[in-house]
């Protein structure tokens, strides 16, 4: 076997990472996805891409944001692992799949391959997620009516409410910063994820009892790919009624309000709960995602 080359792409020469067919990409977020050329690697051998990885930003990123696009050739697990152990980008990798993957031979062999690749170079699973995909023809979810929404601007607040709702968390992401730095870092990576999206401020909203008591929050948004479900909390002290689901209607007619054609959400594969809301809140699942980190 000759030796393998691996090296960035560039503006020149952007067109070869799309010369090694992907069996997942068709369909899926990747193919509208937009990469940059210079955070594209390919490994190649005799000239042949068998391994390629594309890095993902925000428009006003200056680093990658996460991995989200990498695949190998058949035999090439060893190539494309070697590609993430010499990248630049030690980030989170965004393994993104059909829904239902695991029973359609052609995606598990694929999406096998790419999770021991990754293994391979050292990365490992964090959390498996959902990701939902609302349009107009899913009909929007009643609103319960029992809670009281309103705009909260003072950031501050906000992360009180964060800090709350993290006390009490199944998030994977949430976990992992609990543990690493505690529950203040945890709401502060909430709080700097709504701000990093584009969408208003103003947007972020409270929820409230009729009798004034704080029930949680839900940010209605747009990240770069279009509007979102950004986030749905509720304070420990307020769960078992069944609040989420509320917050959750309350969001999607909000952004529908808003003029959103459609609405992407995601929730950990073990978060049940939430899980369950998204399902009465008739919300399809159509992705579903496996975060490593490096």
């Amino acid at each position: 076997m000759t030796d393998l080359v691996i090296r960035a792409l560039s503006e020149s020469d952007a067109q070869l990472f799309h010369s090694l067919p992907d069996p997942l990409s068709t369909g899926t977020a990747l193919a509208r996805a937009t990469h940059r050329p210079h955070w594209k690697r390919v490994a190649l051998r005799d000239g042949k891409v068998v391994a390629r990885a594309a890095w993902w930003g925000g428009p006003d990123d200056e680093t990658p944001v996460n991995l989200n696009w990498f695949d190998i050739a058949e035999g090439e697990e060893e190539a494309g692992a070697e590609l993430l152990r010499t990248s630049p980008f030690q980030v989170e990798y965004e393994l993104i799949l059909p829904a239902g993957w695991r029973a359609d031979p052609v995606a598990l062999a694929a999406g096998e391959a790419r999770i021991r690749a990754a293994s391979a170079a050292g990365m490992k699973v964090l959390v498996e997620r959902y990701r939902y995909h609302w349009t107009p023809s899913c009909g929007l979810p009643e609103r319960p009516g029992r809670l009281e929404f309103r705009p909260e601007p003072d950031d501050a607040v906000i992360l009180d409410v964060l800090r709350r709702v993290h006390s009490v968390t199944l998030d994977a992401h949430a976990l992992r910063a609990i543990a690493e730095s505690g529950v203040d870092q945890a709401a502060q990576e909430e709080l700097d994820f709504f701000h990093w999206c584009p969408s208003p401020r103003e947007w972020w909203q409270l929820a409230y009892t009729p009798e004034g008591e704080l029930v949680g929050i839900h940010v209605p948004a747009h990240n770069p790919s279009g509007p979102c479900v950004g986030f749905i909390g509720v304070v420990p002290e307020q769960r078992g009624n069944g609040y989420a689901y509320d917050l959750l209607a309350e969001c999607t007619h909000f952004l529908v309000e808003q003029g959103a054609e459609f609405i992407a959400g995601a929730t950990d594969q073990g978060n049940f709960p939430m899980a369950a809301n998204f399902a009465k809140a008739g919300h399809p699942i159509t992705e579903e995602r496996i975060h490593f980190t490096p």
